[in-house]
């Protein structure tokens, strides 16, 4: 009977994939099996991703951060940040949530170019009184959500429960854009597509303009002062933004780890005391043009939907959202993370886990009423993915 053995790191890679021993994608790498011709893209569209912008070339005048990559940067270019961003809506008398849109939100940029402090003497967008609500919100990890990006809309919806029909507490709904179509993507699962979440990223977060955001944002709804933005639209160029875009859609998702500490039983613990029934395991992706994306699965251990969240954590609508909804935070890639929770106020998973209300009160207090050892054991597995 022929043994079949790890081959050399000399080996090719093909080679030990087919021998089931390619080693362990490492965070910031790109997906398995992408063509020659979208690998080039990725390493591409990381330059594009990566690069600083200055006043000059399209920077601002209103901005939260000068680059992709600035927000988005543990352990890799790509991943989370520790800058904490602010966004305000209005929730209206009728249930309605109104965005700000014409007031410049509803997310609010912390810093200004010379230019622009000189012109309206202002370090940062102010928020308009109407504001109900402000929200805190971390960067997340970009790793992964090429992926998410593919799973098909129906995939997402057959767990929705909105009336929790099936009486376990838990009823997760979509979220809708201005149009109807459903979102995935942000805290409150707003926008549909990853396409337009980069596209958005480039303009609200750097103030960057391209063809898919050809207009500059307002000063909380006011016009910009002549002369304080000189570069010319667009500032970023479609080949440009469609490069930044395959490099986050090329992201790996980020693969577990197995330490000393992992045993299978906190991962049984995670499923027995309900946080599967929101951090749904497994998705799966469905037809794609990329073959690396089609009829994947990634264990991305979130749902997609929104849930309730209880009064403790509530801050913002936005979109179908209620200010104690928020969309189930993907857990691939967690023990990158340093602070947890939308708004990264938790300093640990523990904690993190100890402040979660609404749906996930049985959950939690399930969580708190387990053996110390079975708690440790819970949060090993949560520290590997």
């Amino acid at each position: 009977m022929r043994t079949t053995v790890c081959a050399p790191l000399a080996i090719a890679m093909m080679t030990l994939i087919a021998l089931g021993c390619a080693p362990r994608q490492e965070p910031g790498e790109p997906l398995r099996g992408l063509t020659r011709a979208e690998h080039g893209r990725f390493l591409k569209g990381r330059a594009v991703f990566t690069r600083e912008f200055a006043p000059e070339a399209g920077l601002g005048p209103l901005f939260n951060s000068t680059s992709c990559a600035e927000c988005h940067e543990e352990p890799v270019p790509g991943g989370s940040g520790d800058e904490i961003e602010i966004h305000a809506t209005a929730a209206l008398p009728d249930g309605s949530c109104d965005a700000l849109l014409d007031a410049g939100g509803p997310v609010y940029q912390q810093h200004v170019t010379p230019a622009l402090g000189a012109a309206l003497g202002i370090e940062a967008e102010p928020i308009p009184d109407r504001a109900t609500a402000r929200g805190r919100r971390s960067s997340p990890s970009l790793l992964g959500l090429g992926m998410l990006d593919a799973v098909p809309d129906e995939a997402i919806l057959a767990h929705a429960d909105p009336d929790d029909r099936d009486h376990d507490g838990i009823s997760g709904r979509p979220n809708r854009f201005g149009d109807g179509r459903l979102g995935r993507f942000g805290r409150k699962a707003f926008v549909p597509t990853l396409r337009e979440f980069t596209a958005a990223a480039f303009l609200i977060e750097q103030g960057i303009t391209s063809p898919a955001q050809p207009a500059e944002e307002t000063v909380a709804g006011t016009p910009l002062p002549p002369g304080v933005d000189p570069a010319p639209e667009p500032e970023l160029s479609q080949d440009d933004l469609l490069l930044g875009l395959d490099f986050v859609r090329f992201l790996a998702p980020p693969a577990p780890i197995r330490t000393a500490r992992f045993t299978g039983r906190g991962e049984d613990l995670f499923e027995r005391i309900g946080c599967a029934a929101c951090h749904l395991p497994v998705l799966r992706t469905g037809d794609s043009p990329v073959r690396a994306l089609r009829n994947r699965k990634v264990k991305a251990y979130t749902d997609l939907l929104l849930h309730d969240m209880g009064p403790g954590l509530a801050d913002i609508c936005l979109g179908l959202a209620t200010p104690g909804e928020f969309r189930t935070e993907p857990l691939m890639g967690l023990r990158f993370s340093e602070k947890f929770l939308h708004d990264g106020r938790a300093a640990s998973i523990e904690e993190a886990i100890r402040l979660h209300g609404g749906e996930a009160v049985a959950s939690r207090d399930r969580f708190a009423t387990l053996p110390a050892a079975d708690r440790e054991a819970l949060l090993a597995f949560l520290k590997q993915l």
